[in-house]
């Protein structure tokens, strides 16, 4: 058991609400500072993209208890839905019988995190800017303005939990040998809702991720508890079909007529939430060191911000916490092993699955509409089938197991080397389920 500590986390969303849980369960003294409103008494303010738990959330939960109560949130979907222009909806598997991710509202999830830390015994401490930290005596800096006198508060560690633009990281950027890079996309999203049926069912299949691809753009949506989706709207920020060039009702409403005709009916006030709920940017951000001496870490987004296109932001983030907890049971009171192993475990990782989560943005709006990229992943789902042992889809290791994100990137390329040369062989359409087939992939995987 570690000697107990005073400890304080930047942020109160998902990461650092559940490393406030595990900190609590041993035996440490906890506050969370956050900078805005408690969010139990406010609605999201239209800029949020629905979560997707996989295996690796749902294995930090469940190591500090709180998984099953975590699943009564959570709708499982089990596939893709594609809704291509003019042709038929078609469903994409995601696994294997039973296999799923599931749907859970961020801010219904995110309450239910700060409600679980409270019950551990956290201190929350809303509407409190921390505007500063002394690093290497873990002080944070608290006032109502920047150029104010500010309050100082003394802990023996702090953790950054304070997201992609985090005021602790700002701090430790100063510092000599702190390697920094962000990359915004071209693209932004914007929030709309599917309203339930006025039975409170479902108007789209709940099991399912439903993505409208349309190219270098698209629609997703995620099925909440109330029966209603979350809509994002992901586009570019300028050209002919850009934010930039929807300035009026009749450019909104044209612009969905085309592209989405099939759900244009079922989006609640889709001009005015269009208007009124914010263009929200999409960055990749990456940074080294994560950690300060034995006195300060960085943790979730604030680390490493990735794009949600793989759907492991907060998988990722949780991920992150079992690791440390991992760390602090090998090293007990070694908080200065524990940061340095920490970050030297975590960082390949992250920067694989921003790797991968960027690939997917490509695959989502553009490839799961294409015949060729149909076939290629149900030769992989075939031969995954018959030969487990030899070959785990990339979307399967990431999503349905805890390999590192390295590991599977890793895998991922050389698989796509393989189908790169399967998918040059004549007649593949006409005999892909065959053995001539799954012995040149045999073959290929010798080399």
């Amino acid at each position: 058991m570690q000697q107990p500590k005073k400890i304080a986390i930047t942020g109160s969303g998902l990461v650092g609400s559940l490393l406030a849980i595990y900190l609590m369960k041993r035996g440490h003294q906890v506050d969370v500072y956050d900078r805005r409103p408690d969010i139990r008494g406010t609605e999201f303010s239209g800029r949020s993209i629905n979560l997707a738990m996989s295996i690796r959330g749902w294995a930090a939960l469940e190591n500090v208890g709180i998984e099953e109560e975590i699943r009564k949130l959570a709708i499982p979907m089990h596939k893709r839905t594609i809704h291509v222009l003019d042709e038929p909806v078609f469903d994409q598997y995601y696994g294997k019988d039973g296999e799923a991710i599931y749907s859970i509202s961020r801010g219904v999830l995110n309450k239910k995190m700060i409600d679980l830390a409270e019950e551990a015994g956290a201190r929350f401490i809303f509407d409190t800017k921390v505007w500063d930290v002394k690093l290497p005596e873990a002080t944070l800096f608290t006032g109502e303005s920047e150029n104010e006198t500010w309050t100082p508060h003394q802990y023996d560690v702090v953790f950054g939990a304070d997201g992609a633009f985090s005021r602790i990281r700002h701090k430790m950027q100063r510092r000599s040998m702190f390697n920094y890079s962000q990359h915004f996309l071209e693209s932004g999203y914007k929030e709309l809702t599917i309203p339930a049926n006025a039975d409170g069912s479902h108007k789209l299949d709940k099991h399912s991720l439903h993505i409208w691809p349309r190219g270098n753009f698209m629609l997703i949506a995620l099925p909440n508890l109330d029966g209603s989706f979350t809509c994002t709207l992901f586009l570019p920020f300028e050209g002919d079909y850009s934010f930039e060039a929807l300035q009026t009702r009749e450019q909104v409403e044209t612009f969905f007529s085309n592209f989405f005709p099939d759900v244009i009916d079922d989006i609640s006030n889709l001009v005015r939430d269009f208007f009124k709920n914010p263009t929200s940017s999409l960055v990749t951000i990456k940074c080294y060191p994560w950690t300060y001496w034995d006195k300060v870490a960085l943790v979730g987004d604030s680390a490493h911000a990735i794009v949600p296109f793989f759907g492991q932001g907060m998988n990722a983030g949780f991920e992150d916490i079992a690791a440390l907890n991992e760390l602090m049971n090998i090293h007990n009171d070694d908080w200065e092993t524990i940061f340095q192993e920490y970050q030297k475990k975590r960082k390949p990782n992250a920067d694989a699955i921003a790797e991968l989560s960027y690939r997917n943005f490509v695959e989502m709006s553009s490839q799961t509409a294409n015949a060729e990229f149909h076939l290629r992943k149900k030769i992989e789902k075939w031969f995954a089938d018959k030969h487990p042992d030899k070959w785990q889809p990339l979307y399967s290791r990431v999503t349905f197991t805890t390999d590192p994100y390295a590991e599977a990137l890793k895998e991922g390329d050389r698989q796509q080397r393989i189908m790169d040369e399967v998918m040059k062989m004549e007649n593949l359409a006409e005999d892909w389920q065959s053995e001539r087939v799954e012995n040149t992939i045999l073959s290929l995987l010798e080399k």
